[in-house]
C-alpha cells in the first residue's frame, strides 16, 4: 500500500513520466523481494540500513554496474523520504547509506604506431598552408600534452626557441613551462614563417585562422577530429585524446609519474595515476598476445 501511494505521488503530484515511475516501481519491488527472501518477517517498517547495504552488495556481486546500483538506491531513498514525510514510517534507514563510487572509464589514447603513421606520412596531409597548420596543431598536442584551451590561448611570445620551451596558461590562470624537441621546433618555425607570409595578422595568437584571427576551439577540434579519423578507429577523436596519448606514450617510454604530472599541469599525482592503469592494461594485452600459455 505504501509503495502504491508513493508511485501515485510521483505520477500525480510530481508529474514524473510513466517510464520513470515504472523504473522506481521495479527498483522497489526488487528490494522488497530481496528482503522478503532474506526474512519473510521483514517489512518496510523493519528494514534497516544494513539490509539496504547487503542488497546493494548482492547487486554488485551479480555484476551490476555502479550506476545501476546507484539508480536503484535513489528510488529506495526517495520512497523512504516520502514515507517519513507522510508519517508512514518512524525513521529513514536509507538516509546514511552511500552508493558505490562510479567506475571511471580509462582514458582513450591513440597508439604510438598510429600516431607515427599519421605524422610520418605526407600523403595524409592537405597540401599547402592548411596542411602545415593542421600538422602543427596535432604535433603540439601530441608532443606537449597541453589542453585545448591552452593551445588556442598560445601567443607567439609564449614560444621560446632558444631554450625550446612553451609557456602555457592552464586552469585558474596557472602558468607552466613545457619543453619541446627538435621536431616541434622545425614544425613551428615552418608554420610561423608561412603564416606570416600568407596571413594578414590581426592579433598575437600563435595558431590563427585564415582571417588572421585566433583560431577558435571548435575549429581546432574539427581539425583534430578529421586527421585522427585517418589513423585510428577510436570513436572519440578529440584534442583531449591526444593529451591522453601524450601521457600514455611518456609513461610507456620510461617517464616518471611525477614528471608527467608536472607536464600535464595536474594538481595531484593521483589525477595522473589513471594513466598507469592505461599502460598496465596495454601491458596485459601484450602479455596475453605474446605468451603461449596466457
Amino acid at each position: 500500500m505504501m509503495t502504491e501511494d508513493f508511485l501515485n505521488y510521483l505520477r500525480y503530484e510530481r508529474n514524473r513520466s510513466e517510464l520513470t515511475v515504472r523504473r522506481y516501481e521495479q527498483s522497489l519491488r526488487d528490494f522488497e523481494t530481496y528482503f522478503k527472501n532474506r526474512d519473510s518477517q521483514l517489512s518496510w517498517e523493519s528494514v534497516d540500513s544494513d539490509i539496504i547495504r547487503d542488497w546493494m552488495e548482492s547487486m554488485m556481486d551479480k555484476g551490476d554496474m555502479a550506476s545501476t546500483v546507484n539508480s536503484c538506491l535513489s528510488a529506495v531513498r526517495s520512497f523512504f523520504r516520502y514515507a517519513l514525510s507522510r508519517k508512514m514510517l518512524k525513521s529513514d534507514p536509507a538516509y546514511l547509506v552511500k552508493g558505490p563510487k562510479k567506475d571511471k572509464p580509462l582514458p582513450q589514447f591513440v597508439r604510438e604506431e598510429e600516431m607515427d603513421r599519421l605524422l610520418d606520412n605526407p600523403e595524409m596531409w592537405e597540401e599547402g598552408f592548411s596542411g602545415l597548420r593542421a600538422r602543427t596543431i596535432i604535433i603540439l598536442f601530441y608532443e606537449t600534452g597541453m589542453r585545448l584551451a591552452e593551445l588556442t590561448g598560445l601567443n607567439d611570445l609564449d614560444v621560446d626557441f632558444s631554450s625550446r620551451q612553451l609557456k602555457v596558461t592552464g586552469k585558474r590562470n596557472k602558468q607552466r613551462v613545457i619543453p619541446f624537441g627538435t621536431e616541434l621546433e622545425d614544425v613551428l618555425r615552418a608554420y610561423m614563417s608561412q603564416r606570416d607570409e600568407i596571413l594578414t595578422r590581426q592579433d598575437a595568437a600563435l595558431i590563427q585562422n585564415d582571417k588572421g584571427l585566433r583560431m577558435s576551439r571548435f575549429q581546432v577540434e574539427m581539425i583534430v577530429k578529421h586527421y585522427l579519423s585517418l589513423t585510428t578507429t577510436l570513436k572519440k577523436r578529440s584534442p583531449h585524446v591526444l593529451r591522453h596519448s601524450f601521457a600514455t606514450t611518456m609513461l610507456n617510454n620510461g617517464a616518471g609519474l611525477e614528471s608527467v604530472r608536472k607536464l600535464l599541469g595536474h594538481e595531484s599525482v593521483a589525477t595522473t595515476q589513471i594513466y598507469t592503469h592505461t599502460t598496465f592494461e596495454q601491458l596485459k594485452r601484450v602479455y596475453e598476445n605474446a605468451h603461449p600459455r596466457a
